[in-house]
């Protein structure tokens, strides 16, 4: 799957290019502050931050828009004289969250009382949608694939009531073991049938027994016009950035769940979601019919 010829160089060169380890955009309150710029592209982008207990933190105005979206713990977000409270969740492996859709030109602060970590997804925006609380029983949750390719699916701003300008994100879990973001994928031309869609992988893996830290595998390869080769491994707080190419699998360690955040933007004004599998794989999405799902699935509490 994916062999290529290019050289051990060229792969190093890759990863350090696409792979960002958890710390190496740290700052102040920010566990991750991932640009546009510096992930080498024009739209999406992610922040982390990690709020201490009653510190408020204001978020600058800009020309993106994002989700206030709580990995744990929960928060207020003030824009101007409008306050919104967001009740969060214990961890991404538990529970889906509520959040907070804040469009651009817009300066907010948020606080939690309890301190929280809170995910900032976000994509350049070209058009003005309004601050929106949107509670958790907006969130689209499914299962998809069967077997060793079964996983769960949050969708927050993806096929679902909430509306953004260009700003696609989603959560994935994958119990350990099993693969996901398979078969594997692409978005990198703008056709009928698949978007030009930058995209984003932030991970945390749930620890073992006796807190051992878990890992997972992240795999990407060229796709037609598009020569890129990674395939690394991830470990919770890392990232890695999918300009292009085919994407997939994710797998899981066994014995280690998996959780990744997807961040989804382009310059389609469409905002959906659409791609083509390698069709040398695609065939396994038929396997799929005389499988049962994982069942070890849903890992959180699903909408209807």
């Amino acid at each position: 799957m994916g062999h290529t010829d290019r050289t051990a160089q060229s792969e190093t060169s890759d990863q350090s290019r696409y792979v960002i380890r958890a710390g190496e955009l740290a700052h102040d309150s920010y566990e991750l502050d991932l640009t546009p710029g510096r992930a080498g592209w024009e739209w999406s982008s992610l922040r982390v931050v990690a709020l201490a207990p009653g510190k408020p933190l204001t978020v600058p105005a800009g020309e993106h828009e994002y989700l206030v979206l709580p990995l744990s713990g929960g928060c207020t977000v003030q824009a101007g004289s409008e306050r919104l409270e967001v009740a969060g969740r214990e961890s991404v492996f538990t529970d889906i969250t509520d959040y907070v859709y804040v469009p651009r030109h817009t300066e907010v602060t948020l606080t939690s009382a309890d301190g929280a970590r809170i995910a900032l997804p976000g994509s350049k925006a070209t058009t003005d949608k309004p601050l929106r609380y949107c509670p958790r029983s907006e969130v689209g949750t499914g299962l998809r694939g069967a077997g060793p390719s079964s996983r769960q699916v949050n969708n927050y701003a993806l096929g679902n009531d909430v509306e953004t300008s260009h700003l696609l994100a989603c959560e994935v879990l994958t119990p350990g073991g099993n693969w996901s973001s398979y078969p594997p994928h692409k978005h990198d031309e703008h056709t009928e049938v698949e978007r030009v869609l930058e995209e984003i992988y932030y991970y945390q893996v749930r620890a073992g027994e006796g807190d051992a830290e878990g890992f997972a595998l992240q795999r990407i390869y060229p796709s037609p016009g598009h020569d890129i080769d990674v395939c690394t491994e991830v470990r919770g707080g890392d990232v890695v950035v999918m300009p292009y190419g085919y994407h997939g699998p994710s797998v899981a360690a066994p014995g280690y769940d998996l959780y990744y955040l997807n961040v989804m933007a382009g310059p389609a004004e469409d905002s959906v979601w659409l791609m083509t599998d390698d069709p040398h794989h695609t065939w396994v999405r038929q396997t799929w019919e005389g499988q049962e799902v994982d069942p070890r699935l849903p890992m959180t509490p699903m909408n209807d």
